[in-house]
């Protein structure tokens, strides 16, 4: 068998396990998210379907399948068609340049990546900007006025916090002297927990900024002012049914997997660990390649915990405090950061 068939064949496989681990957080995110809800409200959430309710996703993902598909007259049918498609693979493709484990290599395929790039964060950066169109031509077809109020904050919302978010990354690029997400990682790699850029690297306030503008840029609470159902009823949403408004969930979900990767990847030190040289180097191929995945795993885990502690604590803003608290606190605060760690990696 060719060099080249191997390679086709391995990166196919790599792709459809990615992608199928990534539908599987997505649909086990929605249960993580409602139980842990329920015990905040103090009430159990899903517990019927499966034993402690671990069917719930499955059957949930069956019902939405199997409902009819309505698609109301006056709709612009082309855009309202192609902006959940647009959504769900801006979410998707993000994954693609996201490493999650150490740089093991078989017949040159990267085992725990699906491609490598030098210029990754740019990358992710600018897909994920694209998805906002999803939102904002859902809303506009919809031919509905509570969808296109929900599209045109939703548009607001994430041209403004997409600055501080992109700010709050120049610091953690500065420090690495690389645009490689690969490169970031093992920039903080050296020491465990005290090379991290959140720690050891200085970044705390960057890491701050990171995490409110990606709450905002996910539209989750409590900056979800884009589908608030007491105002909005639905958001851009409201006109979708069946697997059209599904994959606007599955985007939504996603889209928070990959910020919390990101997340992991810029200031918690990827797939190191928080030990360093403390714990022995395993010589075993099977523990050397399977650690670093726990370790991202677990990071990513934790993002995932606290979007949910969010929305179960804080309640939502009010739509002018959520654009005067991106523009006037979060953007002069990057900027001061981005200062701040240009100066002292100058005078280091």
């Amino acid at each position: 068998m060719s060099h080249l068939l191997v390679f086709v064949l391995l990166s196919i496989l790599k792709v459809a396990v990615v992608t199928g681990i990534l539908l599987t957080t997505v649909a086990y995110t929605v249960l993580l998210e409602r139980k842990v809800v329920g015990r905040i409200q103090n009430r159990w959430g899903p517990s019927r379907v499966g034993p402690f309710g671990l069917l719930q996703p499955a059957v949930d993902g069956i019902k939405l399948f199997l409902k009819e598909d309505l698609i109301p007259t006056g709709v612009d049918r082309p855009l309202y068609i192609v902006a959940p498609i647009i959504a769900l693979a801006c979410a998707l493709i993000s994954v693609a340049v996201i490493p999650f484990g150490a740089d093991i290599q078989i017949r040159g395929v990267h085992m725990f990546q699906i491609t490598d790039l030098n210029i990754g964060l740019l990358v992710i950066l600018g897909v994920t900007s694209v998805g906002v169109y999803g939102i904002a031509l859902s809303g506009w077809s919809s031919n509905n006025k509570y969808s296109l109020l929900g599209a045109l904050r939703s548009s607001a919302q994430m041209v403004s916090y997409e600055l501080a978010l992109g700010l709050s990354l120049i610091g953690v690029v500065l420090r690495a002297q690389s645009l490689s997400l690969r490169d970031i990682v093992n920039s903080q790699s050296a020491h465990g927990a005290i090379s991290w850029n959140v720690f050891g690297g200085f970044q705390f306030i960057a890491f701050f900024i990171y995490l409110i503008a990606a709450y905002a840029e996910t539209n989750r609470a409590p900056f979800d002012l884009v589908e608030a159902e007491s105002e909005l009823t639905g958001g851009y949403h409201t006109e979708y049914s069946s697997m059209k408004f599904a994959m606007f969930f599955m985007a939504e979900y996603a889209n928070m997997v990959t910020v919390s990767c990101v997340a992991t990847l810029l200031f918690l030190g990827g797939w190191s660990s928080p030990f360093g040289n403390l714990l022995p180097t395993p010589h075993n191929f099977f523990f050397a390649a399977i650690a670093p995945v726990f370790w991202f795993v677990l990071k990513v885990f934790f993002f995932l915990f606290l979007y949910t502690w969010v929305r179960g604590t804080l309640p939502r803003f009010r739509y002018d405090q959520l654009m005067g608290f991106g523009w006037k606190f979060l953007l002069p605060l990057a900027i001061l950061n981005v200062l701040g760690t240009s100066l002292a990696l100058a005078l280091h």
